[in-house]
């Protein structure tokens, strides 16, 4: 938006009827949402607030960010106008700030002030190591988000990554999550389906009033993407699973409310020009280059769901044509261009010296086939626990040792689902001769994997940790009583260790010698009292030929 200097300082009262203007601004006037900032560079950052109005019309707001250290300058203002245009929502890209600073940074408007928020940039040059905590999935209603909570209080993280599905489009009696124990308390606003401009900032504004969400925006900048929730469940480039053109409407016209209030309500840089190509790339100093990946909007090509493009029970046939049209080198997750960038990225981040190269991912990239449960457990183990499920869970448990039995992967929306579009990644990855390290959300459970070019023999190209979700319910809950993640370590090479019913973050730390992955957990989403533990925690290392093995710790 611009700005219009003399209109902001009349806006905040520091024209000639300033006592009367502050006066009125200050009434109703709050700062509910909380701050937020994200995208840091070496010499710039974005801060984010939204402002409660007092009435309508335009707010003017003043803004201040200072170093945290006793190095003397450094310190800058500011100040803008927002209004209902864009949800009174602020965004500021502060630039003109040195490398590898700590900052708080607060916002004013009409006489009553912000939370405090800390931030920092990015390093330059000789940089020794770099932590960073990996988040994905909030479901609302599901449960507090304790992990968010457990990230603030972190005694270190440089920066926070979110994956997507922030939040979640679901709304309303008997939808998702709304069978929690907690569901009761913190019910969906607005409570039905998030179809318009109006129902997504509605939701945004809900889940930024969660206290523990606005302290981890507080606590570090954030590097964000989207993945499917933020617009309707399994979205590709042209709809969705979860939308029906027939009484919701024209597709595009979601997607561009949905992303609109995204852009407005995050902080995140926005691309020049609009659209939805948020593939972006910051430097760690000489330590690591982070990329993040867009493989919702600006490409996908549609999900090949095994059973609505196979009869209930496939032939050989059937099985062979799947496959053979989910391998079709025309699918896509992402665009060509995206892919050149990439490499591009890829290749300058190796040539430069940097031991890492970080690939920020919506869903997982490894090779999961779905296990075959009961291979893995003793007849009599085997029955005792799935005596103890449900009917609900007995059905879930039968689906899977079905699909096991035709060999199906494990998410056809997963990379999975676009196997030749990840071979070409691979093969950037190689050409550059990376050490690559994937991090993936999406899935509601814990993953530490090994990346191979190929089902069997082949070259390691990655390692990847896949985090669970804040609050979102892992796929293993509804049979908590099968040991699922042990059945997809055992059933899957490239599976090293797999947790199917946490709820945590990862925290990925990088050194020039080594990338150390914790998995952690909070021991529980439907208590406001919790704990935190690592359940599992690899290491790898760089090398001229490709990063090294995970190796447990």
């Amino acid at each position: 938006m611009r700005i219009d200097r003399r209109r902001a300082l009349a806006l905040l009262g520091l024209g000639a009827a300033a006592p009367a203007t502050r006066v009125a601004a200050r009434e109703g006037r709050a700062f509910r949402h909380g701050v937020a900032s994200g995208d840091p560079l070496q010499d710039r950052v974005i801060l984010w607030t939204r402002i409660t109005p007092s009435g309508a019309g335009e707010v003017a707001y003043s803004w201040s960010l200072n170093p945290t250290d006793r190095r003397g300058g450094g310190a800058k203002r500011g100040q803008g106008i927002t209004g209902a245009d864009r949800d009174y929502t602020v965004k500021v890209d502060v630039s003109g700030l040195d490398p590898a600073r700590a900052y708080s940074f607060q916002f004013e408007a009409g006489g009553v002030k912000s939370p405090v928020g800390r931030t920092r940039t990015l390093p330059v040059g000789p940089t020794k190591d770099a932590v960073l905590a990996v988040c994905t999935c909030a479901l609302y209603p599901n449960g507090y988000f304790n992990a968010y909570g457990a990230i603030a209080a972190l005694p270190r993280v440089d920066a926070v990554l979110h994956l997507g599905d922030y939040i979640y489009e679901y709304g309303g009696p008997g939808s998702y999550g709304m069978d929690s124990a907690v569901a009761g308390e913190r019910p969906h606003d607005p409570p039905h389906e998030c179809l318009s401009l109006a129902d997504y900032r509605r939701r945004h504004a809900q889940y930024k009033t969660d206290p523990q969400l606005q302290a981890a925006h507080a606590r570090a900048p954030w590097i964000v993407v989207w993945d499917d929730q933020e617009t309707a469940n399994d979205s590709w480039m042209g709809g969705a699973e979860n939308h029906q053109p027939a009484a919701e409407g024209d597709w595009n016209v979601r997607k561009a409310a949905a992303i609109k209030a995204y852009y407005e309500w995050m902080p995140i840089r926005e691309p020049a020009g609009g659209g939805f190509s948020i593939n972006r790339s910051f430097d760690f100093g000489d330590l690591a280059s982070l990329f993040m990946l867009e493989t919702r909007l600006t490409a996908r090509d549609h999900q090949l769901y095994p059973d609505k493009e196979m009869p209930a029970a496939p032939t050989a046939a059937d099985l062979a044509a799947w496959r053979q049209r989910s391998a079709d080198p025309a699918r896509k997750m992402m665009s060509t261009s995206q892919e050149a960038w990439l490499g591009k990225e890829l290749a300058a981040s190796v040539k430069s010296g940097r031991p890492w190269q970080v690939i920020g991912n919506e869903v997982v990239m490894a090779r999961l086939v779905t296990p075959p449960i009961h291979k893995y457990m003793s007849g009599e183990a085997y029955a005792a626990a799935k005596a103890a499920l449900t009917r609900a869970g007995v059905n879930r448990l039968g689906r899977i040792e079905a699909n096991a039995a035709l060999g199906l992967p494990w998410g056809a929306d997963m990379w999975d689902g676009y196997p030749a579009d990840r071979a070409r990644l691979y093969s950037l990855i190689q050409k550059a001769r990376a050490n690559a390290i994937v991090v993936s959300g999406d899935s509601h459970a814990f993953w530490a994997n090994e990346l191979y070019d190929a089902e069997t023999g082949g070259k390691r190209v990655a390692v990847e940790f896949g985090t669970a979700g804040i609050s979102s319910p892992g796929p293993g809950l509804s049979i908590a009583s099968i040991p699922l993640g042990d059945a997809f370590a055992r059933h899957n090479r490239e599976v090293l260790f797999n947790q199917q019913t946490a709820n945590g973050f990862v925290l990925l730390t990088l050194t020039h010698a080594q990338a150390t992955g914790e998995l952690v957990a909070v021991s529980s989403v439907k208590d406001r009292a919790f704990t935190t533990k690592a359940i599992a925690t690899y290491r790898a290392t760089p090398g001229p030929a490709g990063v090294s093995g995970l190796k447990a710790v």
